[in-house]
């Protein structure tokens, strides 16, 4: 299984939002970046993901997983980019701000440190269990 970070504005989809979707999950389109792309193609069923609130929040607030791997993404009138589908696997007890990540010396090299601006990240399995742990789940 591979990790991700996804992010979202919570104005225009929050974590709430993407609970309410349940099991059928939603599709994570409108991404118009090559570098989030290429992730996107690499994710596999049942990989899991950190939902992030950028903007006002700043923080990881859930958990996602992909049930539906790259696809075309309709909204892309040129057929460039694509999209998943994720769905909500549970809430992060204790959301980890981009503040706490940057203060962890053991999350320094994490993409959401050194590449804030990107959409779609992949996380290593050691800042998936230290984000986790950060956020109280074992």
């Amino acid at each position: 299984m591979a990790y991700w970070l996804f992010k979202s504005e919570p104005d225009a989809w929050s974590w709430e939002q993407q609970k309410k979707k349940g099991a059928k999950g939603e599709p994570w389109s409108g991404v118009r970046n090559h570098t989030a792309k290429l992730n996107m193609k690499a994710m596999k069923k049942g990989d899991r993901g950190f939902f992030y609130h950028s903007n006002e929040q700043k923080a990881v607030v859930g958990i996602v997983e992909v049930i539906e791997e790259f696809q075309p993404d309709p909204t892309d009138a040129k057929g460039q980019f694509g999209l998943v589908v994720v769905k909500a696997v549970k809430d992060m007890p204790e959301p980890v701000t981009l503040a706490a990540a940057k203060a962890n010396p053991k999350l320094a090299k994490m993409s959401l440190v050194t590449s804030f601006r990107l959409s779609v990240q992949p996380v290593t399995d050691s800042e998936w269990k230290e984000v986790c742990k950060m956020g109280g789940l074992k």
